[in-house]
């Protein structure tokens, strides 16, 4: 074991070498940039055995990464916010062409207005493409969830891309002690690739091609379906081996303090170590509160989410994102899932929060715990999101407002 003092962006770039990827296309945005200028240096310097080609824009970037990996090499690219909108049509001819590859979306909040912090509207845009999706806490988890992606998203039983998020800024150039693993131990935890009907020029095959029959078109997307949801299981197999190589343990989900509680508070990526500091503050008040981390979210980890949730008194759902004219995009898809359950919560409270970046404080997420409790006794649904916003941000926001308009 070997432990360093590694950004966000570095571990991501440490993963990709320590997969060997076999091609790197590349454009830069922020705050993604610094993934590919370290392993642009890397095969520069011949310390990377891979080849470094920086394209013209994002669809470029996406097109290659997929005509790449469909021909069976091991392929690894990155982009950012409007990068992987501007790429968009290409997710979905990726994953129809049954081409697994990762990418690594560092997290930036939507234009307009501009923005360099993070929330999740640009990842959870792609939630419907057939891409799988690893969300990420801390700079280990950036990592290693990048080599589990490589392993489920190549198996002959998925065959499916993957994108790996990374909130920017506050994992990307945040620096956290990482183990970085041995080149033998990864090169044993994820062996060579070995592709399934690659494209050749000696045996040609087509992918992609026009589908006029709605019944074919419908088997192929639902086969596309059933590959991801064996992801799941894939998954869980391929977090034991990675447990037993490497002495770190992954599920779908991650329970924090759930053994005896009346309220779950359901997170995903960074700003959970805010929610499990919440956590800790308030049981030592005696609340009965824990915390369920999202990690693998599509394929969607119902069974997992059930056993965590059911039979809980309250459920406050944390999005960091905002499906406009609706509410947050996770709250939805977990209140589906509970919904049929005869023990399901008294009450799921939708929550807004970190939108553009925004800071979640503690006595935020307290409030939310508050509301739900508050409703569960009253036997009421909530009307609508509960925003997280504190009084001096409002402040704040008045004063900009009044300056801007010469007020």
């Amino acid at each position: 074991m070997v432990l360093n003092m590694l950004t966000g962006s570095q571990a991501v770039a440490w993963a990709a070498r320590l997969a060997r990827v076999d091609y790197i296309p590349a454009y830069p945005i922020t705050p993604q940039t610094e993934i590919i200028e370290i392993l642009s240096e890397w095969v520069r310097k011949g310390e990377m055995d891979a080849m470094f080609v920086q394209m013209e824009s994002e669809h470029s970037l996406l097109t290659a990464a997929g005509t790449a990996a469909a021909t069976g090499a091991r392929v690894f690219t990155a982009t950012s916010s409007q990068g992987l909108l501007y790429g968009f049509e290409m997710l979905y001819n990726i994953a129809g062409w049954r081409a697994p590859l990762v990418l690594v979306n560092v997290a930036r909040a939507l234009a307009a207005p501009i923005t360099l912090e993070p929330d999740h509207n640009d990842v959870l845009a792609a939630r419907d493409s057939g891409f799988l999706q690893f969300h990420t806490e801390n700079v280990q988890e950036a990592l290693d969830l990048v080599l589990l992606a490589y392993r489920v998203a190549e198996d002959h039983r998925v065959l499916l891309p993957a994108i790996v998020n990374i909130d920017g800024f506050h994992l990307s150039y945040t620096r956290e002690r990482v183990d970085l693993p041995e080149q033998s131990a990864v090169d044993e935890f994820l062996p060579e690739y070995k592709p399934v009907n690659p494209i050749r020029a000696s045996a040609p095959v087509a992918k992609g091609t026009p589908v006029l029959i709605p019944p074919l078109y419908s088997f192929f997307k639902y086969q596309m379906h059933m590959a991801s949801r064996n992801a799941l299981n894939v998954f869980r197999d391929a977090a034991k081996e990675f447990e037993r190589i490497f002495s770190r343990t992954y599920a779908p989900v991650e329970e924090y303090m759930l053994d005896d509680v009346d309220t779950v508070i359901v997170m995903s990526n960074s700003f959970t170590s805010i929610g499990k500091q919440a956590v800790n503050a308030m049981r030592g008040e005696g609340y009965k509160v824990g915390l369920l981390k999202i990690r693998l979210f599509r394929p969607f980890p119902t069974d997992d989410i059930i056993k965590s949730l059911r039979g809980k008194r309250c459920v406050v759902v944390i999005d960091q994102n905002i499906s406009v004219g609706k509410g947050g995009i996770i709250c939805p898809e977990i209140a589906e899932t509970l919904y049929h359950l005869e023990d399901r919560p008294k009450v799921i409270l939708p929550v807004i929060a970190g939108l553009g970046g925004k800071s979640i404080s503690l006595e935020e997420i307290k409030h939310a715990v508050k509301v739900a409790d508050r409703l569960a006794s009253l036997r009421a649904g909530p009307d609508g999101p509960l925003l997280l916003f504190r009084e001096d941000e409002a402040m704040l926001v008045e004063s900009l407002l009044k300056l801007a308009s010469g007020g």
